[in-house]
């Protein structure tokens, strides 16, 4: 254990935060005026990848993050409303969390406290909302409205230190770097403006002092399948590294699987090659 900030660091991951934004190319962020949070701030100080992609042909946004979840898109080609496409399958992600007794909580940008979101509206969308397909979380409102919480109340979990392990952060269509009828026309600089706000919380909390690990991605590539962008913020990884690796969603699913210990790995996430080398300590 080193001591850190007057905290212990544990001796790997023990909390994630989970960030993502919405169809931009790497190549169209980095260096980007538009993003100068991200690049003059946070990536000197993330591990990133330039070759990380979504699943090959695998678009729009709602298989993406159905793919982040659960290593697979379960037949799904659209971005309709999750009663379109209810999945009862337990093998995703979270309900391996929850067996193990790990905690975890989406936070969402514009639900309501209480509110199980299956329905999409405002600038909150469903789509980018994995966890309410699932019917091992919707059947039970007090169970789905116990994990899938407002954005604003991140704030305070984190002063509190009430963050669940695993926190899958999800903006409002207007912050997500895509935008939306109605929003600013500066996608990428709402974004990160988003993020200038939302990050130094997180940094600034003592569960991400004492361990925490910060991955901020995209959901898809804009013109294909990107590369999109994958940072890593975290005392373990290694800051201003850069890794030519080829990655995929699959990546991703398979490195928060081994952080947290669970089994069995999920679809493609078997056969992926995990983010490993963006640390120093690993798991």
């Amino acid at each position: 254990m080193l001591p850190i900030l007057g905290l212990l660091l544990a001796a790997h991951v023990q909390t994630v935060f989970v960030i993502l934004m919405e169809n931009a190319d790497w190549r169209d962020v980095r260096g980007s005026s538009e993003a100068p949070y991200l690049n003059g701030v946070l990536l000197p100080m993330a591990a990133h990848a330039e070759k990380y992609f979504n699943p090959p042909g695998v678009h729009p946004s709602e298989p993406n993050y159905l793919w982040l979840e659960a290593g697979t898109d379960f037949g799904v080609h659209d971005d309709a409303e999750p009663s379109a496409h209810p999945i009862k399958s337990g093998q995703h992600l979270v309900a391996l969390l929850g067996k193990a007794g790990i905690s975890w909580k989406a936070y969402q940008e514009g639900i309501a406290p209480g509110e199980c979101p299956v329905k999409s509206h405002g600038w909150y969308a469903a789509k980018h909302d994995p966890f309410v397909f699932f019917a091992d979380v919707t059947r039970s409102k007090p169970f789905c409205a116990e994990h899938i919480r407002p954005l604003a109340e991140l704030t305070a979990d984190l002063e509190q230190g009430k963050a669940a392990r695993y926190n899958f952060i999800t903006p409002d269509l207007c912050n997500d770097m895509h935008g939306a009828r109605g929003c600013r026309r500066h996608l990428l600089r709402n974004g990160d403006d988003w993020m200038a706000k939302s990050v130094p919380r997180i940094l600034a909390s003592r569960q991400y002092r004492a361990g925490g690990a910060i991955f901020i991605t995209w959901d898809e590539g804009e013109a294909g399948d990107g590369p999109i962008g994958m940072l890593v913020i975290s005392p373990f990884a290694k800051a201003g590294f850069s890794s030519d690796e080829h990655y995929t969603h699959s990546s991703f699913l398979r490195t928060v699987e081994e952080i947290f210990g669970v089994t069995p790995l999920l679809g493609d996430a078997a056969k992926a090659k995990d983010l490993s080398e963006l640390f120093k300590e690993f798991p």
